[in-house]
């Protein structure tokens, strides 16, 4: 039997990418890293944070503390979305369609971190834009957060 319990982690974080920021000075290259981490609880809230520190786990650390302050909730319908979202956010174009249940999530890379952190099982995604995951995870985004909750009549 352990003394200590294991840590139960409410949030799952998903790292999306890690850019390393080069910068000359007169004393020499001065290097930082970027973060850009997505954290989700899979029953419907979702955030994204974007954080530099000198090295990665710090940058990494930050963005986190960054994405969990910045958590939303999101209107689910079943296992998928509510209804198809077309966004657009600078040059990233996201497309987002609801799919019959068993359908998985048919994503690619950014748009697959964010939907899946979320909770949503059933959803067909399409990137039209850049390929800039930065871009297209905040295009991800606005497109969750632009969801209406579907009519229960229909």
């Amino acid at each position: 039997m352990d003394r200590y319990p294991a840590e139960v982690k409410e949030f799952e974080e998903k790292v999306v990418q890690i850019n390393r920021i080069s910068k000359k000075t007169k004393g020499g290259n001065h290097m930082r890293f970027a973060a850009l981490v997505v954290t989700g609880d899979r029953k419907g809230r979702v955030g994204v944070g974007l954080a530099k520190a000198a090295d990665v786990q710090s940058a990494v650390a930050k963005a986190t503390r960054g994405a969990k302050k910045a958590l939303f909730t999101i209107n689910l319908h079943g296992t998928t979305i509510p209804h198809e979202v077309n966004c657009h956010l600078g040059a990233a174009h996201v497309l987002l369609k609801p799919a019959p249940p068993g359908t998985g999530v048919k994503a690619g890379g950014a748009v697959r971190a964010v939907v899946e952190s979320a909770g949503i099982k059933d959803v067909v995604g399409k990137i039209l834009g850049t390929a800039n995951k930065i871009s297209n995870v905040y295009a991800t985004m606005k497109a969750l957060k632009s969801l209406k909750q579907r009519n229960q009549t229909v």
